[in-house]
Formats: C-alpha cells, structure tokens, sequence
C-alpha cells in the first residue's frame, strides 16, 4: 500500500473516532495559546490548564505580562518545569509582541520563529488553530511516534517528519489530523504499550504488518 494511501486512510479512520479535532489547551486569544504552547514543552497539557486557568487571571491582558515581575512570573509558571526560562520567554515575547507585531501574533512562520521559545512545533500550532492555514503540521512527540509506526514518515527529527506529512496529508485537515493524533496516541497508540489488539488502524499499521 503506497504512503498516500495509508495516510487517506488513517485520516479518514480519525476522523471518525475524533469528530471533534480540538486542542487540548484551553485559551481565549492568540497570545493566550502562544503562552500555553510554550508552557507546554515537558510538561502535560492537562498542567498547563490547570496552571493556566490561574495565570490569565493574574495576568490579564498583554501588557500585563510585558510589565510583569519576572518571580512573581516564574512562580506562577513554576508547576509547568523550567519555569525560569519559560517565564522571561514568555515576558519577552509579550514585550515583542507589543513593540514589533501591534499586540497580535505573527500570521507567518519567519515571524512566528522570531519570537523567543517558539519553534516550528509551536508556529504550526498557531498557523492551523489561529489561522486556520493548510498544511499546518504538529510534529509532537505522538504525532512522530504514530507517523514512525503507520509508515508515514522514516524519521524521529521533528521537522523531517513535518515535510514528509506535508506530502502525504490533506492540507486542509492536517492540523485537525495532528490534533486527532494526540487523542490517538493517548488511548491507543501510546509509547509503551500500544493497544494494537484493538487498535482501529491495525489493518494499515506497518508496525503492526511488519
């Protein structure tokens, strides 16, 4: 079966399980979910709400966190890990924010990877949720663990395997199929034990046809 056909598939059978291709994080605005991305390096998404719930009412607007005292910062961030570089990223970026974009995030990826702590992973995620732009590709830990086992991608390098679904997904959905592969690979596909006994994609799986 050629690549092209096993990701068609695996789309459509996702899509199926997981109507409702959402981001985990919670946020209200477009900082507020660059800010959550951020957090979320090494850390759960189900923290980072929680942490999160209590940071956008302490800091309220995008000024606030550009003013911010950064230990009052980093002991608000400090249950997400690393707390101390996520802090001032996330400071810096507001500040840049402000002083560079006009108080909003960038629309681009150039722009995007100019603002401290982003990378590819967190631009993508603003591109497709904020932007609603095609070809939107998420290589988070699930997506490169279960694009590695289907056939879809022959690299654990994130970006290798952001390119190699570029070719292969739909560009309009790929962001909603990365998000669908984060529900995935938490109930079937995880990284230990994989229900592949039960798994509705066993049928296409290279892993599971080796």
């Amino acid at each position: 079966m050629k690549i092209k056909e096993i990701a068609k598939k695996a789309e459509i059978a996702l899509e199926k399980l997981y109507p409702d291709a959402l981001c985990s994080l919670q946020y209200s605005t477009d900082y507020e979910l660059l800010f959550a991305v951020r957090l979320s390096a090494q850390c759960t998404d189900a923290r980072v709400n929680i942490v999160c719930a209590d940071l956008f009412v302490k800091f309220p607007t995008l000024e606030s966190f550009a003013q911010a005292d950064i230990t009052e910062l980093e002991n608000a961030v400090k249950p997400c890990g690393f707390y101390r570089t996520k802090a001032q990223n996330i400071k810096d970026s507001a500040k840049m924010l402000i002083e560079k974009f006009n108080s909003k995030v960038p629309d681009n990826m150039e722009d995007l990877l100019s603002l401290p702590g982003v990378g590819r992973k967190t631009a993508n995620l603003i591109l497709g949720d904020i932007y609603k732009q095609p070809s939107a590709v998420v290589a988070d830990t699930h997506c490169i663990r279960i694009s590695n086992r289907l056939g879809l991608a022959l690299s654990k390098e994130p970006e290798k395997v952001e390119f190699a679904l570029r070719k292969v997904l739909t560009p309009e959905t790929s962001s909603d199929f990365c998000h669908r592969l984060v529900l995935f690979g938490r109930e079937y596909c995880t990284a230990r034990k994989p229900k592949c006994d039960i798994c509705p994609l066993s049928d296409f799986c290279k892993e599971n046809n080796k």
